[in-house]
């Protein structure tokens, strides 16, 4: 009979092989992850720079460091790792033997006789041998689950850092477009003001004034849409900050400096430095356990219990003082008729793995389109800038030109208007390609992982 137990132990341990095994982290990415053209031979890491390093700007890291304490949605994964740590700890307090106080009395009388007293004073404990590795595979995935938490936290950090970085150079592009609008403002204020006298002098006719006052009326309205913006986007700001709107000092865009060269590093540091791509990563780690976890269902489970204490009953007897006590049964069960739903719990399970793996590969396909992105507008606004300086001084030679030609009388009112309204257009186009540039540094340093504790 002990050979029949011992061999069907065998049998079962030998079985169950296939629920021990370890998670086994990715060590491959996809070919040309960043894309063809970009070379990955390097393996320094742009996003492994601190943020203070990037972000020289002291009034912007006055407003990272307040945003770090005070933002919401940071507090928020902090108390989501709260959370995934208790849960970590149940399941390895699980491996334990659990202990019960459970004490009883009791009184009896039967047709009118002396009413009996008994009572136990037991403490009962139950332990589960964990053989076939179902509270393991659950403690593994519960550890997975916590370090998602905190590569969350990590997520929500690294995006406030970019944003609040994106946020407040938008503050300063429309401070340096609403400068330039102004300024153009006063000289079409001189230009209708001379327009104008012209008139009056029998030089200009009623149509070219109107042209010019009409300009000029567009760019103040243009100049109180640009303080409109201001105030939506130091709202913005406020809401990542956690206060309530109000003014911010700030810097001009022209003094911000940044690394002129950046290197992507090569792929396989996206896994150790994106958050998103660990996170995605440890989701297929949840999803390898639970399919352990619910291919353990199929074996039996193996509990201890026991009992000590003091009790004045025993058997048929009432003792006093009481006698001590114990007992300890040991329990097998093993499931017969259910196997079909454990079966349908199993195929959920391994059908959820496999989509955890097919979300990591997307999120590791985004993560590398997001690189390709930022350092393609990097390299795009890097070369606009001398084209921008370039047009901005014609142009400027271009109005020179048609005010004289028109204060002497050789050109019309329609060649200076023109000539002013491209200076402006292209004035401000150099201010929005000097921020995508800006931007397009912030937005790589994100989506190298940059930011990180």
């Amino acid at each position: 009979m002990k050979r029949i137990i011992l061999l069907t132990a065998a049998i079962a341990l030998l079985s169950s092989c296939g629920i021990y095994t370890k998670y086994k982290p990715v060590t491959t990415t996809p070919d040309n992850l960043y894309g063809e053209e970009v070379i990955t031979d390097d393996t320094t890491n742009f996003g492994n720079m601190n943020w203070k390093e990037l972000f020289t700007d002291p009034q912007l890291q006055t407003l990272i460091e307040q945003g770090l304490q005070n933002n919401t949605d940071l507090l928020s994964a902090q108390l989501r790792i709260e959370e995934a740590e208790a849960a970590l700890m149940s399941a390895k307090l699980a491996f334990l033997p659990s202990f019960a106080l459970a004490p009883q009395g009791t009184l009896s009388s039967f047709d009118g006789s002396k009413t009996t007293k008994t009572y136990t004073l037991p403490v009962t404990a139950s332990w589960e041998l964990d053989i076939f590795g179902r509270m393991r595979n659950a403690k593994q995935q519960a550890k997975a689950l916590y370090a998602q938490s905190k590569d969350y936290q990590q997520a929500v950090r690294t995006q406030l850092i970019a944003g609040i970085a994106n946020v407040y150079y938008t503050l300063l592009m429309l401070d340096e477009q609403l400068i330039i609008s102004e300024q153009t403002e006063e000289s079409w204020k001189e230009t209708v003001a001379s327009t104008r006298a012209l008139m009056e002098a029998g030089l200009a006719n009623e149509a070219s004034t109107s042209q010019m006052e009409a300009a000029y009326y567009s760019v103040q309205t243009s100049i109180l849409d640009l303080k409109e913006q201001i105030n939506q986007v130091e709202n913005s700001l406020a809401l990542l900050l956690a206060e309530t709107p109000r003014r911010y000092e700030r810097g001009k865009l022209a003094d911000q400096q940044f690394p002129e060269d950046v290197a992507v590093g090569v792929p396989m540091q996206m896994l150790s430095n994106r958050p998103d791509v660990r996170s995605a990563e440890r989701s297929m780690e949840q999803a390898f356990y639970a399919t352990n976890q619910a291919r353990s269902a199929f074996y039996p489970s193996i509990v201890l219990n026991g009992s000590a204490g003091w009790t004045n009953s025993a058997g048929s007897m009432i003792v006093n003082p009481g006698k001590f006590l114990a007992s300890a049964v040991g329990s097998l069960t093993q499931p017969l008729f259910n196997r079909g739903q454990i079966m349908a719990q199993y195929r959920i399970a391994k059908a959820q793995q496999e989509e955890a793996n097919q979300m990591f590969l997307q999120t590791l396909l985004n993560a590398g389109s997001e690189v390709n992105d930022a350092l393609v507008a990097c390299q795009t606004s890097k070369a606009k800038m001398d084209l921008f300086e370039k047009q901005v001084l014609s142009l400027q030679k271009a109005l020179e030109s048609t005010s004289l030609l028109m204060e002497h009388g050789t050109t019309t009112y329609l060649e200076v208007l023109t000539a002013r309204q491209s200076l402006l257009n292209a004035q401000l186009s150099q201010t929005a390609n000097h921020f995508t540039k800006i931007q397009s540094i912030i937005n790589l340093y994100h989506a190298l992982g940059g930011g990180r504790e």
